[in-house]
């Protein structure tokens, strides 16, 4: 898997700073941008977050170039709507010897890891033998399997982030996607600690477990996460 922050908006925290300035000021957002220093973005951003101001954050995106994913992933990812996607295409784009995702507890059991490659080389050989009958792409991919490798862009409000990550960062949310969401939080940590700080599963952003009964039992684990 391989996720890379390709764009951001730039000076996203002042950014932040600046429209919630914005909210309470007569002056305008350019005036207000070049008179606030360092400091006092921080502590705005630090205010913001506190009190919850989130249609603030709404104002930066970033934008990801995301590989090494199979469609069982990117299925579960167009679930957060609050975004934009742009997925490699297998209408158009030849799935020959396709690549494709092996899930751990696979991996690590000799049989079944036989049984699974077995069925992916199965399916390379029917795709094949379908466009060689002339059977368009668009109707051969039907037997393609969800662990088929796939590549998207994702671009994402901080806001909408910020919810991705409490759900996809969670000990119960599905090994791929969790997997992807701790890439994309470094990514983003990188360019906007401040707005990212403590960003990840619900417990840790707010310290409390929201599942209940389903709770994964590493609560206490999971409060390590957070920056003091």
């Amino acid at each position: 898997m391989k996720v890379k922050l390709m764009k951001y908006t730039a000076e996203p925290e002042r950014t932040v700073a600046m429209a919630a300035r914005l909210c309470y000021s007569p002056a305008g957002a350019e005036e207000l941008s070049e008179k606030m220093t360092d400091e006092q973005v921080t502590k705005l951003v630090e205010k913001i977050i506190s009190m919850g101001h989130a249609s603030t954050m709404e104002h930066v995106t970033f934008t990801f170039a995301i590989e090494g994913i199979s469609r069982v992933l990117t299925h579960q990812l167009v679930r957060h709507r609050i975004a934009s996607y742009s997925q490699q295409s297998q209408r158009y784009v030849s799935e020959h010897d396709f690549e494709y995702i092996l899930p751990p507890s696979i991996a690590e059991n000799d049989d079944a890891k036989a049984k699974f490659e077995n069925l992916m080389h199965t399916i390379r050989q029917t795709y094949d033998e379908l466009v060689a009958m002339d059977v368009p792409k668009e109707d051969a991919r039907y037997v393609l399997a969800n662990a088929t490798e796939t590549k998207v862009l994702a671009t994402f409000n901080a806001r909408s982030l910020l919810n991705f990550f409490s759900l996809r960062c969670c000990n119960r949310a599905q090994w791929e996607i969790r997997q992807m969401a701790y890439l994309m939080l470094a990514e983003v940590k990188k360019v906007a600690p401040l707005l990212f700080k403590n960003a990840g599963a619900t417990c840790v952003r707010t310290g409390r477990c929201p599942e209940g009964a389903m709770t994964c039992g590493k609560f206490k684990e999971m409060l390590k996460l957070r920056e003091e």
